[in-house]
């Protein structure tokens, strides 16, 4: 076996390559835009490049076929709730069913990092937001959401093996939408009741003609309800509306919903159709012809899933029925859709049990679990969990 560090054209090829190679003889895998696994490496693209450094290898059989690859990353400002010790990140791994060879990349990882003071590493996360690329999938192999790792479920036992401990699980939630047949809990209802009766309270989905006031309350709300949690960091409403512009192609109005209280934001809930379920037709290309394709899908196919990405209330509101009545509003409207038929709720870490109640009262079903690992370089050291929330 020959391990290279990715420095060129072509080894940026092989790296891509390995992911091709491992899954796709597996139906339910969806090959994920080469762009959008590049651009974490592009420092034009990835602004947490600024704060640290990132490299990657790719793993040669003896005949020189790629059969393995990893990436390794420094973020200086990436620092879980509790961490007392610099830690690193491993991501983009892929490795064929043998330890020997998963174990040459794992050690690689973790020598390059040792030399850049780290005492640990995380992985599989992503050098960025954790909405990408984050976590190991363990149970629920159907197809992925947009930008979700996948990967066969020997590789459980190559981390495992290795030394790698879980640090915390990331739970995923499907259900249906609500229909004449299905009905959420009687509890929503009751509460919508309460606040429909209230003119201080009100209930709006998103426009797209006016991103800029929807871009100030999702920043408000966001920062009241996760700016303080484990590893978020203040969003400001330029960047909101950013992020709200670089998802236009794809939003749906009517999946992106505020509460407000005297027209002071105290609620979201922002989700996106699936676009996976155009891409899947791509095989990771997104040229001009590809494009015109997404926005014929897009305007004329059917995609009958959409994805949970944001929930949050303000503090001073938790607690108090507003989601019932927030999502209850969304139903009315979703539901008049014939289009949208089941909604998956991005990962949510065990170590916030609020968020995963909220998820089981809406009547969701666990559809996927992830693990975030963690390897502590010296054995030694006594290994904790993630803080529960």
């Amino acid at each position: 076996m020959s391990l290279l560090m990715v420095t060129s054209k072509q080894d940026e090829a092989d790296f891509l390559k390995v992911h091709l190679n491992i899954n796709q003889s597996n139906p339910n895998w969806i090959r994920p835009l080469d762009q959008d696994v590049l651009a974490v490496f592009d420092p034009k693209k990835n602004k947490f490049l600024k704060q640290g450094e990132i490299v990657r290898w790719v793993l040669k059989d003896t005949e020189q076929k790629p059969i393995g690859r990893i990436a390794a990353f420094v973020n200086r400002k990436y620092k879980n709730k509790g961490d007392k010790f610099p830690v690193g990140g491993i991501g983009f791994f892929d490795c064929i069913d043998d330890q020997i060879s998963a174990n040459t990349l794992f050690d690689t990882a973790k020598e390059w990092l040792s030399e850049k003071g780290m005492e640990a590493m995380d992985g599989p996360i992503n050098f960025g937001d954790r909405d990408k690329w984050w976590g190991l999938l363990v149970e629920g192999f159907h197809q992925p959401i947009y930008n979700m790792n996948y990967n066969p479920p020997y590789y459980q036992k190559l981390f495992e093996t290795y030394g790698f401990e879980p640090f915390y699980n990331q739970i995923c939630f499907y259900l249906e939408v609500a229909s004449e047949s299905k009905q959420l809990d009687p509890k929503f209802y009751i509460s919508h009741e309460k606040y429909s009766q209230l003119p201080e309270f009100k209930v709006s989905h998103l426009r797209k003609n006016d991103l800029t006031k929807f871009a100030n309350d999702f920043s408000t709300v966001y920062n009241k309800a996760w700016a303080t949690h484990d590893g978020n960091k203040e969003i400001a409403p330029a960047h909101a509306l950013k992020l709200f512009n670089s998802i236009k192609p794809v939003m749906d109005e009517k999946l992106i919903w505020f509460t407000y209280y005297k027209d002071e934001p105290i609620a979201m809930w922002v989700n996106l159709p699936d676009i996976n379920q155009i891409i899947k037709n791509f095989n990771g290309k997104l040229g001009l012809w590809e494009k015109l394709k997404f926005f014929f899908l897009k305007t004329f196919g059917k995609n009958s899933n959409f994805v949970g990405l944001v929930f949050g209330i303000v503090p001073e509101f938790q607690g108090k029925g507003i989601d019932y009545f927030m999502i209850v509003e969304a139903e009315k409207v979703i539901k008049k859709s014939t289009a949208y038929k089941t909604l998956e709720l991005f990962w949510q870490g065990d170590f916030n049990p609020k968020i995963l109640n909220i998820s089981k009262n809406l009547g969701g079903k666990q559809s996927r679990r992830l693990i975030t690992y963690r390897y502590l370089f010296d054995r030694s050291r006594k290994f904790e969990r993630h803080p529960i929330l």
